[in-house]
């Protein structure tokens, strides 16, 4: 890419100032080309098809049509169009949110002009580039994806009632009288409460609630 050629850049973003230091930094390198701006997604749709830049720099918390949707629409509208996140927020929904909409980059926005320079001619290339705290994200989004459920996180609230009174020393014929059923229905109640929590005594089942919270 060369001054001749610039990498034409759109800028969308819902506050004039920033958008004022964006356009401003773009005229320090002669191989960008700031083309447009657009203060929220939907003018930003209709800019890009009309000015079909080859980036475009997203804020993601905008009224309106918030990055993520615009970022979703522009890359499904003109694939060749790169979208780059460019935001104050590190938020694992946000990160997540706008890469799975086709967002190439993520970036914050007290990075440096060169970075941000060169997050752009890696975006027009087809390369990605994240800002260390996004990256951190989706690692902490990866691993809780991959984390166990929590003990007692399929129990119903009934069973979590009968937990209560497990707890509070209850045995079955008390607790039966105290929810107005049926022992044998406290009985099955209680043996489905075993086998969620994987335990093989009431005494585990209560250990297990106190250690875990799992009841008020």
């Amino acid at each position: 890419m060369n001054e001749s050629n610039p990498i034409r850049v759109m800028l969308v973003d819902d506050h004039a100032v920033v958008r004022s230091g964006l356009g401003a930094f773009m005229m320090v390198f002669d191989d960008l080309e700031l083309v447009g701006e657009a203060g929220g997604g939907k003018e930003a749709l209709k800019m890009c098809e009309q000015l079909q830049p080859d980036v475009v720099m997203m804020d993601l918390v905008m009224p309106g049509m918030d990055g993520a949707t615009a970022t979703r629409v522009i890359r499904e509208r003109w694939p060749h169009v790169q979208v780059i996140a460019l935001t104050s927020f590190k938020e694992q929904e946000l990160v997540q949110g706008v890469l799975d909409a086709g967002a190439i980059g993520y970036l914050l926005k007290n990075v440096s002009v060169d970075e941000l320079a060169g997050a752009i001619r890696a975006a027009h290339a087809g390369r990605p580039t994240l800002a260390p705290e996004a990256t951190q994200a989706l690692i902490q989004a990866s691993r809780a994806a991959k984390a166990p459920p929590a003990p007692g996180f399929d129990l119903t609230p009934r069973e979590r009632e009968v937990l209560a009174l497990l707890v509070e020393g209850l045995n079955n014929p008390q607790i039966a009288e105290r929810l107005v059923v049926s022992r044998s229905t406290i009985k099955f109640y209680v043996s489905s409460i075993l086998s969620k929590l994987g335990v093989a005594s009431r005494t585990e089942a209560v250990a297990l609630a106190v250690q875990n919270r799992l009841v008020t």
